[in-house]
């Protein structure tokens, strides 16, 4: 983490800039007195590996029959 002033960001703002996008979280103050926290926004879109769940459970052959009558009827309350 790093503390910067209000005049040094006004002086080179893209430096600054350039350190967040690179992963340092910037702490700006004034007066001695910290103001803003400016960080790099966590990426959200990172994938699942395929097959993470691979053998941990086991998808039953019935899977897509239809349901049966009474439970079918429960549905839809009847």
């Amino acid at each position: 983490m790093l503390n910067v002033t209000v005049e040094e960001m006004q002086r080179d703002p893209l430096k600054y800039l350039r350190q967040v996008e690179a992963g340092e979280t910037l702490v700006i103050v004034r007066f001695d007195k910290p103001i803003v926290e400016l960080r790099p926004i966590a990426s959200s879109k990172q994938l699942r590996p395929f097959g993470l769940c691979a053998g941990e459970f086991i998808v039953p052959d019935d899977f897509d029959d239809p349901f049966p009558e009474d439970i079918l009827s429960a549905f839809e309350g009847k």
